[in-house]
């Protein structure tokens, strides 16, 4: 396993540490609602839902979807420049039924349009066929261009022709050639110079450096330098001020962000950073991730424990904020601070959760522990369907949503591997039932939404969302022992493995993460003791730092009855034992954490080559 210092020539310039704040809270958040416009618009938009369609089909007129965010820059400028001009604005009424959408609040429409970005703009027509799709801010005159050629042709353009694929793999394990395809994938969309894939848009793609991570540790030194530089050149996206990942960097390098926070950055970026740290110990990777929380804590919070959604990109809708984004605190809050989404959905709370208890496992830090579990309990009390999964919202215009019922299970789960703590097992087991009765699409794989009755565009399947359920489900059965998980997330493999769908985007790494996944166990590692025993908790604090996220993790307190999967018989002893097991073979019990230190390294670590590992 190759160490940090032996690919990283150079030491990165990390931002100063965050400030926590106290904030004044005045004008700070952005009450829950529907997304509206920034200005008094001529447009009379309405919200998606059957009657739009109705009312085409009565008028003989066109939908039209403005699809955006509210924290999206681009959104407000387009509400301000295009939609509020009169001659855009009369020419919608008389031929368009204008439907404005704030893609947070509808994961349905964002997840089936989400490679358009925000704006997207959508055409139908009144019995759903998508007629015209287009991306970003589209000026006024370009605009009323577009629109009017609609209506003289209101024919669907090639590209929103999409061939529907219905000929799924037949094995759940990806072929050769497929899995050839998506290596060499891997290999050619990265980007030597900069870091990260090879696109003018720089993120960190979390499966591209998981994935990385994974191979770094199996001993592969070109992955290893992947990811180091990744993760190095994504730090210039974390704000040095009041911490928080910006969304993006535009120009082909990492040094011209977008400004807006949203959780799936902050959720998915906290993750990678403890996988990163839990494998290197590297101390940036730590202070990215603490200042990732500090962001949080401090403006993602809401009182009763649950997270908010986004910050805003702006201090004023619509204007660029780059000079904003360049003062320091006091500076910065003379001018007012972007707006808050205070929308609480299960499912960035859910990767928030699940965020946290991935730090928790590397760090050992508790309070982190401790926000995920408050953010959990909430969600269960608030959002909880009956039968096992979770609605968005409150209340929900549609749904339900498959990305809350995957996201908040796949929480319960890391809660459980975190804590030994046996009801968050029964949630995650939950949400998976709920999510094989609701979203099972017929063939393979799993759609976005339950359908809306009325609404004729129907759900969409997301390969990302395909990626979580398969392992999810996976791991979930290595936990359980049940082989329903196993058969859902086979399900969830064949959509994946089908090669029209494995090649169709520049990257597609959580597919090589989800086969490799399916194809063997996971590292499994038990430790036997009472729970309030010194000894059992140093043990356990031990198996949850090690690396990976592929882990089966659990602490065996016979007072509580047999394990969920009884699937090894440990023998009983006259103090708390650890125990690790491959796929091959099971070491025998181990009583001091150095011991256990080195079997886990023996038995496990690439780098160790010993057949037999030292026993107490």
């Amino acid at each position: 396993m190759p160490s940090v210092s032996a690919i990283r020539p150079t030491r990165p310039v990390f931002p100063v540490a965050v400030t926590l704040l106290s904030l004044a809270l005045t004008g700070l958040f952005l009450a829950g609602g529907a997304r509206a416009a920034d200005t008094e618009s001529p447009v009379d938009w309405q919200s998606w839902s059957p009657a739009v369609f109705e009312q085409a089909a009565k008028e003989d007129k066109l939908v039209l979807l403005d699809l955006g965010a509210v924290w999206c820059h681009w959104c407000h400028v387009m509400d301000r420049e295009t939609y509020a001009n009169p001659d855009v604005a009369a020419y919608l009424a008389q031929h368009y039924v204008a439907v404005k959408v704030d893609q947070d609040r509808r994961p349905d429409l964002a997840n089936r349009f989400r490679d358009y970005g925000w704006p997207a703009t959508i055409v139908f027509n009144a019995g759903g066929t998508e007629i015209v799709k287009r991306a970003g801010y589209i000026p006024p005159d370009k605009f009323m261009r577009l629109l009017t050629a609609i209506v003289a042709d209101p024919s669907p353009e090639a590209a929103t022709r999409t061939d529907t694929v219905d000929d799924f793999a037949g094995s759940p394990l990806l072929t050769e050639a497929v899995r050839d395809e998506l290596l060499d994938m891997h290999e050619r969309s990265y980007d030597w110079d900069n870091g990260g894939l090879d696109l003018a848009q720089k993120f960190l793609d979390r499966d591209s450096v998981e994935y990385a991570l994974r191979e770094a540790w199996q001993g592969d030194e070109r992955e290893a330098r992947k990811a180091r530089q990744t993760l190095d050149a994504s730090y210039n996206l974390i704000d040095p001020v009041w911490g928080g990942i910006y969304q993006y960097s535009t120009g082909g390098d990492w040094h011209y962000p977008h400004f807006e926070k949203i959780m799936t950055s902050q959720a998915g970026y906290l993750r990678i950073y403890a996988l990163a740290y839990a494998q290197w110990q590297d101390p940036d990777d730590l202070r990215a991730a603490r200042s990732t929380i500090d962001y949080l804590n401090t403006f993602l919070s809401g009182p009763d424990g649950a997270f908010y959604t986004s910050q805003d990109a702006d201090v004023v809708p619509g204007q660029h904020s780059a000079g904003y984004f360049e003062k320091d605190d006091e500076a910065r809050r003379q001018e007012g601070i972007p707006r808050v989404d205070t929308h609480r959905y299960a499912r960035e709370n859910g990767w928030a959760i699940e965020a946290l208890t991935r730090f928790h496992d590397a760090t050992g830090d508790t309070a982190a522990l401790d926000r995920a579990r408050q953010a959990a309990r909430w969600v269960l009390a608030e959002r909880r369907l009956p039968g096992g999964g979770f609605r968005h919202d409150a209340k929900d215009p549609a749904g339900p949503y498959l990305g809350d019922s995957l996201a908040i299970g796949r929480a319960c789960l890391s809660l459980y591997r975190s804590t030994a703590e046996r009801p968050w097992l029964d949630c995650a087991t939950g949400a998976a039932g709920f999510i094989d009765r609701h979203f099972r699409q017929d063939g393979a794989g799993f759609i976005t939404s339950v359908a809306e009755p009325g609404v004729p565009v129907a759900p969409a399947a997301r390969i990302e969302e395909n990626i979580s359920v398969t392992r999810f489900a996976n791991l979930l059965h290595h936990y359980t022992g049940d082989t329903a998980w196993r058969a859902l997330a086979e399900h969830g493999m064949r959509y994946l493995a089908t090669p029209a769908i494995a090649t169709a985007r520049v990257e597609e790494a959580g597919i090589l993460l989800a086969d490799q996944e399916l194809a063997r166990a996971p590292r499994h590692f038990t430790i036997v003791g009472a729970k309030d025993d010194p000894q059992a908790r140093a043990l356990y604090r031990l198996a949850l730092a090690e690396p990976g996220d592929y882990k089966r993790i659990e602490w065996w307190d016979r007072e509580e009855g047999p394990l969920p999967n009884p699937d090894v018989q440990y023998p009983a002893t006259d103090r708390a034992a650890a125990y690790v097991c491959t796929d091959k073979r099971c070491s025998l019990p181990t009583f001091s954490g150095d011991r256990y230190a080195a079997v886990i390294a023996r038995l496990t670590h690439p780098s160790e080559s010993s057949d037999r590992p030292p026993e107490d």
